[in-house]
């Protein structure tokens, strides 16, 4: 059972990567907040090295093992962004990485890690198969495997984003963080707790990958079997750690269909001319789908990546 990061290792986690990723700027809309009347807050992760929040996690991990640990390389699992944040803090530690990747990944995420210098190793698209599959390389290879997000010092890395909220603005009602493993969501969840006690923290999810909505409802995790959503980087399920953090420190998940995830998506493109991936589109699309609930209240969303694939825009 592996131990809820600390507000100290949080602290310690974010000098630790603090020269190796971007801190992010937080933006704001007037016309998105005039239609919903609401004051939001868009934490710019899709501005983050990589072109997502993974960076954090991983660096965090990466900086923090010993030269012995990496000798034989590092080795994950992903649909993309935590691959692409782990090739490139290998890359730093100039190590080698082998990273499993399901065959349905976008091309973009796939080319990202190659490019950063990773072998790509393609699988079905189940976690069993992902599972399987990277059990054989770090057999072979002896690489140090890497979880994506139901790790201590991944968690850690995470809540760095909100921290940074947290220290610009310091009296949000709520901040919403989209729940794919929960990596970032437990992570937001605990730098609320610590940095801003009175800040509520909302999951975003998609109905059609709602297993966390599930497993919080019902007290047990459920795979995530047969996800149908645009949002690529929420397929996967809660891990153990990720799911008892959310479970205690997280006020409610909302799922949200896949019209709004794209209409937020368009919206945040066409009005705040900047590029986000359907899975950071989540958190918008909570607003759009219950704006009472959010009037006159000012929200953090955290917008956690913009690695999308030009050649299949969803309009």
């Amino acid at each position: 059972m592996q131990t809820i990061p600390s507000k100290q290792e949080i602290e310690q986690a974010h000098e630790r990567i603090r020269d190796f990723i971007h801190r992010t700027p937080i933006l704001t809309s007037s016309s998105i907040n005039n239609i919903f009347g609401t004051t939001l807050f868009f934490k710019c992760e899709n501005m983050q090295r990589v072109g997502a929040f993974k960076m954090r996690g991983a660096s965090n991990v990466v900086l923090s093992l010993k030269d012995e640990e990496i000798s034989k390389g590092i080795a994950t699992h992903s649909s993309g962004n935590h691959a692409a944040a782990v090739s490139l803090a290998a890359r730093l530690r100039n190590t080698n990485a082998y990273i499993v990747m399901p065959r349905t990944a976008p091309k973009i995420k796939q080319n990202a890690v190659r490019g950063y210098g990773a072998e790509v190793i393609l699988c079905e698209p189940t976690l069993q198969s992902r599972e399987e599959t990277l059990k054989k390389v770090v057999e072979e290879k002896g690489a140090y495997f890497i979880h994506p997000y139901n790790d201590a010092r991944i968690v850690a890395g995470q809540a760095t984003a909100a921290k940074e909220i947290f220290e610009e603005i310091n009296d949000l009602d709520f901040i919403i963080a989209p729940v794919g493993g929960g990596g970032l969501a437990s992570g937001t969840a605990l730098s609320a707790l610590y940095f801003s006690s009175t800040t509520k923290v909302i999951g975003a999810e998609p109905k059609g990958a709602d297993d966390a909505f599930r497993s919080i409802r019902d007290n047990k995790i459920y795979p995530s079997v047969n996800p149908k959503t645009i949002a690529d980087g929420l397929l996967t399920q809660l891990g153990e750690l990720t799911f008892n953090i959310i479970k205690k420190h997280v006020s409610e998940i909302i799922t949200v269909e896949e019209d709004s995830i794209i209409k937020a998506m368009r919206m945040i493109w066409e009005r705040m001319k900047i590029i986000v991936e359907p899975s950071a589109a989540v958190t918008l699309a909570v607003i759009l789908e219950n704006k009472e609930k959010f009037a006159n209240k000012k929200v953090g969303l955290i917008l956690s990546g913009g690695n999308v694939d030009l050649d299949k825009l969803p309009w």
